[in-house]
This record gives C-alpha cells, sequence and structure tokens, in this order.
C-alpha cells in the first residue's frame, strides 16, 4: 500500500509532502519556507521570528470561540543517520519511505517520524474545514534534535494561548508530564604524529550492525555504544601489542547511540597472527556479552594500508585509558518516580585523525545538580588525559505538574475513547516543554503521541494503527477544550 492511502489520509498525506522537503537539523531553511508557504496559502497568520520558529494563529470554528486557546507544538527539523552501506544526501534528498505490515518505514534512514507525525497532524487540523477546534497557535520550532535552539530563541509574549499540547512522545498509551535536561561535554585537543614503527602492519577494525537507538528514551535497554565497544579492542591492543593508533571515526550525532565506528591502526607484522587470534578472542567475548540485545553485531579487522606516522604511543594511551573510564548508559535512576531514568550520559561521537581529538558526549537529568555531577565526572575524566573540556548547550529539565487541569482532560478523554487509565510518565527524553515554560511560566503544558519505534537511527518506523489512534484522541482533545 502507498503511504498516502492509509489511513487518516489528511496526516499521512501531510506527513509524504514535509518528509520530501530535506530537514536535517541545523538546515531547517527549506522546511521552514515550505511551512511558511502553507500558512500563507491557507490564509492565515503566518510569523517566522527571528531564531526560524514558525507560528501559525487559525481562529477557533464555529461555535468554538468561548473555548481557551490551544498552542500546538511540534519541532520541524529531524535526526540524520543512515545505515553505513547506504547512499543518501540529507541536505539534498527526501526520505524514501514504505509500507511494512503495521509499519512506515524509511530505506536504510531515519524516518523522520519523530516529530514528523506531529507536524503532519497539527497541518492536517489547520487544513481543515470540518474539524471542530478552538483557536489555535501552531507553533512549529527548530533545531530541537542538536540543541533546542528554536525553543530557547522563542520569545516571551508571542504566544496568547495558556495550553499547550506537544506531539513529540513515543508510546501511545503514554502522557508525559515531565523530561530531563541535557548538557553537552565535549572533549577536545591537539597531539604529535610520530613515524611509525618498522615493519608495521596496518590493520582496520569495524564495529558495526548495533542496535543505536535515543541516547534518552533507549540509554537504558542495554544497547551497545560502538564507541565503547571500539575503544574496548583498541585499549587490549595497546596494553597486549603496543599497537600504533593512526585514527578512529566512530558514532554520529549527540543524541543518538552510537551504532558503528571504524578504526585504523599499526601492529609489528611479526605479531599479525597473535594478534588476529587475541583481537578475534575479544571480539568472541563481546559477542556472547552481547547476543541478547545485540544478535547483528559485527566487528570485522582487516589488512591494511597505513600512513607513515601515528599517535604518539603517550598521548593514545591517555585517550584510550580517558575513553574507556568516561561513564556510558545510566548513572542514577529515579528515587521517585518508579524505573525512571534520571541521569545517564551518551559517549556520542569519537573522531581522531590527523593531530587532531574531538570526543562528543550527551548528559541528561531530571535533575540539575546530578546532571552536572556527571557532567563534572567527565571534565575531570578527560582532562585526565590533557584535553580542553567544554560544557555547553545546557538546557532545562520540566518538573511534572499531578494537578494540571489539561492532564486531567487528557485522562478522562482517554477512558472515554479507551476504556482504560493510559500511563501517566516522566521521561528521560529532552522535550522542549521545560524550556518553552522559562519564557512562559504558569502555562499549562503535555506531551503525547503514537508509537514509534527505534527513533534517532535508521530503524526508525511509526506504528499505523497508533497513528490512526493518536489522531482520533487528538481530535477528541481539542473537541473538548474547555471554555475560558
Amino acid at each position: 500500500m502507498e503511504i498516502r492511502e492509509l489511513e487518516p489520509k489528511q496526516l499521512w498525506n501531510k506527513f509524504a509532502d514535509l518528509n520530501a522537503v530535506p530537514r536535517p537539523s541545523k538546515h531547517e531553511e527549506r522546511v521552514i519556507a515550505f511551512v511558511m508557504d502553507f500558512g500563507e496559502r491557507l490564509g492565515l497568520e503566518t510569523i517566522n521570528d527571528e531564531v526560524g520558529n514558525v507560528l501559525i494563529r487559525k481562529p477557533a470554528s464555529s461555535g468554538m470561540e468561548s473555548r481557551a486557546t490551544i498552542i500546538l507544538q511540534s519541532h520541524l527539523d529531524m535526526v540524520h543517520q543512515k545505515n553505513g552501506d547506504t547512499s543518501f544526501d540529507f541536505n539534498a534528498q527526501g526520505i524514501e519511505m514504505y509500507v511494512d505490515g503495521e509499519w512506515v518505514k524509511a530505506k536504510g534512514t531515519t524516518l523522520g517520524a519523530d516529530n514528523g507525525i506531529g507536524v503532519a497532524a497539527i497541518m492536517a487540523i489547520l487544513e481543515s474545514t470540518t474539524i471542530e477546534h478552538p483557536a489555535i497557535e501552531a507553533l512549529f520550532t527548530i533545531d530541537e534534535e542538536t540543541g533546542m535552539t528554536g525553543a530557547l530563541g522563542l520569545k516571551g509574549g508571542l504566544l496568547k494561548g495558556r495550553i499547550l499540547l506537544n506531539l513529540d512522545t513515543e508510546q501511545d498509551d503514554e502522557i508525559d508530564i515531565g523530561c530531563a535536561g541535557g548538557i553537552d561535554v565535549t572533549a577536545s585537543r591537539d597531539y604529535n604524529q610520530v613515524a611509525l614503527f618498522p615493519n608495521a602492519q596496518g590493520a582496520s577494525i569495524t564495529v558495526k550492525g548495533l542496535n543505536g537507538g535515543h541516547s534518552g528514551m533507549d540509554i537504558h535497554k542495554g544497547f551497545g555504544n560502538a564507541n565503547k565497544i571500539m575503544n574496548r579492542m583498541l585499549y587490549n591492543g595497546l596494553v597486549k601489542f603496543n599497537i600504533g593508533l593512526i585514527e578512529v571515526n566512530g558514532g554520529s550525532l549527540r543524541n543518538a547511540i552510537p551504532r558503528e565506528s571504524t578504526a585504523i591502526v599499526a601492529v609489528d607484522a611479526s605479531q599479525w597472527d597473535v594478534f588476529l587470534n587475541s583481537i578475534n578472542a575479544d571480539i568472541e567475548d563481546i559477542k556472547i556479552e552481547f547476543k541478547t540485545m545485540e544478535p547483528n553485531l559485527t566487528i570485522v579487522v582487516e589488512p591494511t594500508q597505513v600512513s607513515a606516522t601515528m599517535m604518539e604511543p603517550e598521548t593514545a594511551g591517555k585517550i584510550l585509558n580517558s575513553l574507556y573510564a568516561a561513564h556510558n548508559g545510566v548513572y542514577r535512576m529515579s528515587a521517585e518516580i518508579p524505573d525512571l531514568v534520571e541521569t545517564s550520559n551518551n559517549v556520542a561521537r569519537v573522531n581522531i585523525k590527523e593531530g587532531k581529538i574531538w570526543i562528543g558526549c550527551l548528559t541528561r537529568s531530571s535533575v540539575e545538580t546530578s546532571k552536572y555531577d556527571l557532567a563534572n565526572a567527565l571534565h575531570a575524566t578527560f582532562s585526565l588525559a590533557g584535553c580542553e573540556v567544554a560544557l555547553s548547550g545546557a538546557y532545562p529539565g520540566w518538573a511534572p505538574n499531578v494537578t494540571s487541569p489539561i492532564l486531567a482532560l487528557l485522562v478522562q478523554v482517554y477512558e472515554q475513547l479507551h476504556f482504560e487509565k493510559p500511563k501517566v510518565v516522566a521521561c528521560h527524553a529532552g522535550l522542549e516543554c521545560g524550556i518553552l515554560g522559562t519564557n512562559y511560566p504558569g502555562m499549562d503544558m503535555i506531551s503525547f503521541g503514537p508509537t514509534i519505534l527505534g527513533a534517532h537511527s535508521p530503524d526508525e518506523r511509526a506504528n499505523i494503527i497508533s497513528v490512526q489512534k493518536f489522531w482520533k484522541y487528538l481530535l477528541e482533545i481539542v473537541r473538548q477544550i474547555p471554555s475560558v
């Protein structure tokens, strides 16, 4: 079946239109123009603020004028991740989608359902002439995935509504009332390159086939981190064989658990067979450890040509030690909310090449003091390796409000439609609600959405039946918004 034939057609058609427009984070110019043109063609008040966010206002439908104005909010950008063997240019191509049973997927790339389904739902409501709704402020933010600069740059006073529905969570039986904040921890330094030792044999090491996933929502699942797995092998190689470290390239985006890593090293040719036996034994150990969570993990070691230089051994030892020591994964579980990750870190990016080292981490927490505790621990770890360490891009979490009036309405509507209670949760992902609340204190905010699995990875997929459920739920919430 074609995407545009799926129900609800108005939503899926808007999603198909949106996904035809390249929209990776930091490169949203075309999707901003696309949404601006959409609002203007509908004859609606359409505003592009100074940082790039788009606001479209639609008056209440007949008979709904006395209802409270609502803000429908989603972000325009998408995570641009692809499989290593997929040829795709996110800056020039639209996403190639297909239907696979009950799921919509993309061919070798992220799908952009995060947060494109939310954007498409809002666009479908704005375009409709039959959906009952109060006055709407449709807020489309930019750059949520790589810094939340759209939400951070949204000025107070622009929005008039006091109820905000954020359509950016990924389990259709959950209503989200809180989220984690985050901070980027970046370590960098230069290093001296020295001549390779005599009789050097080059080796390329590739780690691939990992699940990857969202560095907040999936961080507790025990998935492998390609950077940590690669570093483990490099560390063992340095300790056992004094390998020469030439280059490492692992991971991509700060908010995606790394799926792949490659490295080039040198080993004394006379030790090649022993080296291979040793590293293959390490590989088998790692595969056994991850056999349940990462059945497709592949680690390949092959001979290769190498340059004439390598990292000076003393620096190589310090960097591999620091990466081994750097915390990755869950740091602390919440003491207040069962099963909620409070604090975590994702060792997201490692790039070592031609005299330059760059390591990028994203630390998340719903508790500000714990966030900085872990960030400071990482700062100390990388400082010991001689790196300059920067803490940047900090954004606040969103404190839960269990007495929220809009929460009460969403729970009531869910029970009316499904004859069971929804799960009221806080999440470990970063949602824009916490940031928006700083300039709009007292705004009543809630977040919900359809079931989307594998977000931030090429395995991302949206459940078709769940999207139908989400659409029906959203329309009923909009219809039941109370009077002012």
